[in-house]
């Protein structure tokens, strides 16, 4: 299985293996981590003041790819847009994925474009998607 995950904070092998269908395995798995470079608020985003985000995102890519590599599954990454949407979009350009793991904040500490419907996603992009919320 080819397992697109979007995550905004390091994720481990077991939270992906948590919310997979049935009992799939990341280790069974060819895995591409997308962190969006996401802003904190809209006058952020609209002003194209990306920095931060864009460092924030590679230190999320970098720490899951080498969180997934420690636990036996095959991952590599990239940095993606911060609109999560098109993130999305480009990754599945050259990595046609079998299903979509997202990994969003809560309500609470959600920052501008991360609040995802999944069922949207699916029918956007024709894949499976799974939703899990990290802190």
């Amino acid at each position: 299985m080819r397992l697109l995950l979007l995550t905004t904070e390091p994720v481990t092998a077991a939270q992906v293996r948590d919310i997979l269908p049935g009992d799939a395995r990341p280790q069974d798995s060819e895995v591409m981590v997308v962190a969006p470079a996401l802003q904190a608020d809209a006058l952020h985003f609209w002003m194209s003041d990306a920095d931060d985000a864009i460092a924030k995102a590679d230190r999320v890519r970098r720490e899951t790819v080498h969180r997934l590599a420690e636990q036996g599954v095959a991952a590599s990454g990239d940095t993606g847009e911060s609109d999560p949407e098109q993130a999305i979009e480009d990754a599945l350009q050259s990595f046609p994925a079998d299903r979509i793991v997202l990994f969003t904040h809560p309500d609470s500490k959600r920052a501008y474009k991360e609040d995802l419907d999944a069922k949207e996603l699916e029918q956007r992009f024709g894949v499976p998607v799974n939703h899990a919320l990290v802190s």
